[in-house]
Formats: structure tokens, sequence, C-alpha cells
């Protein structure tokens, strides 16, 4: 990839070329390997005893998460130095995804690797690191992060757990509940936040053992039955002062950027869970026989499959395209410095917003197969003998967990306006040229020439339309543009459609040269149904976004504005997804 990679949210404003991008066809044979590895022990170990996990027996659960460690699986973030891998985040993504068709064993082993050991791993002091991150990274003990509370969910800073410094001042006394804790039942370290003298928000190493830390009863979840999830009681439990984490008063940090690299984690997971899930609707539509004939020859049927396999292609090249950007950013950090870990978080931070559109699109994308595995398996996806009730029920939890989607999406455009008020981006420069292309006469696709032309173009008019739109709103609203969350959250549609179906084509483009006949075609196919959906969805998005800001004085200019760089001509588009079915259908897997 090159050097000059574009930072956070640049994407908006320029054009990404190929060589900035990173691809799943750019893995190594290593990448592939771990990936098999990865695959081979959820078919062949946790596959086989989902009735158990689901039926909470946690013995097992915590004999696979082992079994996990032991094949380096857990290990993929952590410092060589304790044991882990220190992989790039493309690998570690690799891992993430291929779990993800673990259905609950998912959730457990992903909450122990990502928020329940990167904590310590970003923010630990050397002894700590030596007491406890190694048999985190082995999968020895098992870690949770107590976040959440009772009263505060998206509001993380209204915690009210409390900690007070001991008279003795060897201890801090926490007192408080925390709410939905993952792997609760059989964690050994707790990572805690509590707000010191009642204000300043920090993190806590808490054990298991601790006196005075209690466990609550497993809730009764809709999906994911098979994770645990209970509350967390503290009553006067005493931390011993080497277990703070971090610095006091900036738990802050700790929580909001290890959630950063958990949304894009949550992204890659539900891409493999999708995947999977995918494989089931596919072989089940040829097995499945109406009319004497195989419903997999059913327009109907094969359409929800093509759809499936575009929004599955574009949900993939998010996740790694974002892998890339950040393996770019973190490889020429010196992992001897002082700063090392501080360097590292300030770069995972400058694709905050991209992380939310991680998690917020493949969580999407994930609610939309799952719900077309199901209605493809008809009335037998509503019944539990079929495992398509329990890939819907499982995906609901992916739009609220690691920050809500209307959350994440209000931070998307919040992250780029900051941007651009910093003078990070050259946001008014771009908003301004994106004003005077739309006085051009022509913004339509007509005379572009190259492979996927029409695509690359559609991409200019999309993002010179979310520059318009935007930068009517802040026009109109200035700094009070924050509160209007109505219009953040379709400002937000318009980025992530954007960023998705960049991804997706630029993908295309890139494998095409090297892709055999057959599967040039599927690249072609497959770029002209994201284009489509993309457009779709962004058009809809920027018509309301028009709706809610036009004043009378920039209606027609707006109305104009959404027709114009709307237009997408796809022509081709029945007989494209007609190749995506067949080729879905013949492998009954998804196909890229």
């Amino acid at each position: 990839m090159s050097n000059t990679q574009l930072k956070g949210c640049e994407y908006l404003l320029a054009e990404t070329g190929l060589e900035q991008l990173f691809t799943p066809e750019d893995f190594s044979d290593e990448q592939r390997q771990i990936a098999e590895t990865t695959e081979q022990f959820v078919t062949n170990e946790v596959l086989p005893r989902i009735e158990e996990i689901e039926g909470q027996n946690f013995e097992v659960t915590v004999e696979l998460l082992k079994k996990c460690g032991e094949l380096g699986l857990l290990m993929a973030d952590g410092p060589e130095e304790y044991g882990g891998l220190d992989l790039d985040k493309a690998t570690s993504m690799l891992i993430a995804e291929k779990l993800g068709a673990a259905g609950s064993f998912s959730v457990t082993a992903m909450a122990h690797s990502g928020i329940g050991t990167l904590p310590l791993v970003y923010y630990g002091t050397p002894d700590q690191k030596e007491r406890y991150l190694e048999m985190l990274l082995s999968g020895e003990k098992i870690g949770a992060y107590c976040l959440t509370e009772p009263g505060s969910g998206s509001d993380a800073l209204g915690a009210s757990t409390s900690a007070i410094l001991s008279e003795d001042g060897k201890h801090y006394i926490l007192n408080g509940t925390k709410q939905f804790i993952t792997n609760a039942d059989f964690a050994d370290l707790f990572t805690v936040f509590a707000k010191v003298d009642k204000e300043h928000f920090t993190g806590f190493l808490i054990e298991r053992n601790s006196e005075g830390l209690s466990i609550g009863v497993e809730e009764k979840k809709l999906g994911i039955k098979g994770s645990s999830t209970c509350q967390v009681i503290l009553d006067n439990v005493k931390v011993p002062v080497e277990n703070l984490l971090g610095e006091i008063g900036k738990g802050h940090k700790i929580a909001f950027n290890v959630l950063n690299v958990g949304r894009f984690k949550l992204g890659a997971g539900a891409t493999g869970a999708v995947k999977h899930a995918f494989q089931a609707a596919a072989q089940y539509a040829n097995e499945r026989k109406q009319f004497k004939t195989s419903i997999s020859s059913f327009g109907a049927i094969r359409e929800k499959l093509a759809d499936m396999v575009a929004d599955i292609f574009a949900s993939e090249s998010v996740v790694y395209r974002l892998a890339g950007l950040l393996d770019d950013r973190l490889q020429n950090l010196d992992k001897g410095g002082d700063n090392y870990y501080t360097d590292y978080q300030k770069g995972i931070e400058e694709y905050a917003a991209e992380c939310a559109i991680a998690k917020v699109y493949c969580s999407e994308v994930q609610a939309f197969v799952v719900d077309e595995v199901l209605q493809v398996h008809g009335g037998y996806g509503f019944v539990s003998e079929y495992p398509a009730e329990r890939y819907y029920r499982d995906a609901r939890i992916s739009r609220i967990y690691e920050g809500t989607n209307e959350i994440n999406r209000i931070l998307i455009p919040g992250i780029l306006l900051g941007k651009g008020m910093k003078g990070e981006l050259p946001l008014p420069t771009a908003v301004k040229q994106a004003f005077v292309s739309l006085q051009s006469e022509s913004t339509a696709s007509a005379g572009s020439e190259g492979l996927l032309a029409e695509e690359k173009q559609l991409l200019k008019q999309l993002k010179s339309l979310a520059l318009v739109i935007v930068g009517t709103a802040v026009e109109k609203y200035g700094k009070r543009l924050q509160q209007e969350q109505e219009f953040l959250l379709t400002a937000a549609d318009m980025a992530i459609q954007i960023f998705a179906l960049e991804s997706a084509v630029l993908r295309a483009e890139k494998a095409y040269a090297q892709a055999s006949p057959a599967k040039k075609e599927l690249y072609l196919a497959v770029a002209r149904v994201c284009a489509y959906r993309a457009n779709e969805q962004a058009v809809r998005a920027a018509q309301k976004g028009a709706f809610y800001i036009a004043e009378e004085e920039s209606r027609q200019m707006l109305r104009s504005a959404v027709t114009r760089l709307g237009q997408y001509d796809a022509s081709g588009l029945l007989e494209a997804k007609r190749v995506l079915a067949t080729a879905a259908i013949e492998a009954e897997k998804y196909i890229f």
C-alpha cells in the first residue's frame, strides 16, 4: 500500500487509489493458513457442541476458550514479550471473521481477546502486564469489560460506580453495579470503570476472588444465549492502588479507544457470521423443492441470494480496507519506544469514524442477510430445528453493543465536522468545490471510459452530493449542527454508503486484473449490484437530509442536487444479479 494514505474521513474529500487499498485478495499464505486454522477449529470443535453452548454449559465454553488459546487465536493483538503474536490488523480481523461463524462462542472469545484484554495491553503498567497478560493471551485466565451500568449505557461517563481511596492509601474502595457484562459468570479479571471521588472517571483491574465482588444471575436474552451476560456487583471491594489502570480521570480514553477496536472487530465477526448463514440458505435453496423443482431456480429466491452476495462482498471490503489503513498507519511505529501505545492509540483514533462505519454497516448487512436466510427457509426458518432461527436471534445484538448504531451514526459526521473545524481536513474547500461542480452543465457519466467507469463516476457524484448537503446544514446551523441528531443520522447514512461502495468498487477493479475470465464476470456483476443498492440508500438519505434542512432559498438547489448527483445507469442489473445467483447456487456458499 501507499505511504500517501488518506487520513480518517478524507475518503469523502478525495479519490482513493488502488495502491492505497487492502483487500481479501491480498492475503498472504500465512494469513490464509491462520484463517484455515481458525475455520477448522470452529467447524470441528465449536459447532458440534453448539447445543451444549446454547444451553449455557459454561464448562464447555471455558474448555473451548482454552483450546482457542492453545491454537494462538487469542494472542493476535498481544505483545510478543508477554506471549502474544502481535499480528497486523488484517490478520486479527481475519481471525475475528472466522470466529464469527461460531455463534455465541464468538461473542465469548472476541469479548475476551478484545475489550477484555486490550485495556491491559494498551494501558497496563509493566507490573500489571507481568501479573495478568500472559495468562489472558493463553486463555488460562478469562477477561471481562465492565462499563455499562443500569442507569448509564450510551452515556458511559454518566456512570455512578464510585472509587474512594482508603485512609492508608493502599486501596481504592469500589461500590456500584455493572450491567450486561459479557463473560461475567466465568471471568477471572474484570476491567472496571468507576469515578474516583465520584468525579474522575478511571479504570481498574479487579480479580474475581476480591472480597465484595459478586455476580448476578444470567440475563434471559433474545439471542447469543450461549454467552454469559450478568451484572457485576461491587460492595466495598478493595482494589490495590497498583491495579489502577492508566491515569486517574483518563478512563474515558481507555473506554473509547478500546471500543474503536471493538467496533471494528464486531464488523469482522458479523461478516463471518453472515457468510456462514448464507451457506445454509444456498444449500437449503437447492434441497427444498416446490412445484417439483428446487426453489433455487425461482427468480424470487435467486434475487435474494444475489443481493446477499453483494452486501457480504461490500461488508468484507469495508473490513479489510480499514484493516489496511490501520496497518499502514501503525507499521512504522517504534515498538521499543516509551510512547509506543500512546502513538498506537492515536493511530487507531485517526480512523474512529471508519471503525464506526464498519460497525454500523456490517451489523446492518448481518441483519439483512439473516432475515433473508430465514425467509429462504420459509416456515422451517421459524423453528429451532434449522439454524436460520438462531442466526436471526443472534444477529439482533450487533446493532446494540459496542455502542448502538444510532450513537455510532452520530459520531461519524461529528468526527468529520470536528476535523474540518480544526483544519485537519480541507472540508470548507471541498464543500465549495462541490457547490461549483453542481453548477457545471453535466455531472452524469455519459462519455466515461474504462473499467467500472459508471460506478466510479457515481462515487464522485455521491461525494459531491454529501458535501453539498452537509455544507448547507453547516451554513444553516453552524456549531449547533452537532445537536441536530436527526440530520446527523442521515448525513451518516450517506457517509457510510459512500465508504462501503468505494471499498467494493475499488476492490472489484483491483481484483479484476488478476482474475480468471469467470471471476472477472463476477467482479463486474457484484460492483454493479453494490452500486445500485448503495445509490438507492444514499439518495434516500440525501432526500431526507435535504427536507430536514432546506430553507426556501435552498430548496430548489438541493432538490436539483439530489436529482442530478443521484443519477446512475444500472443497465444490466438483472443480468448481474443472475450471474451472482447462478454462481452462489452452484457453489452453495459465498463465492468471493
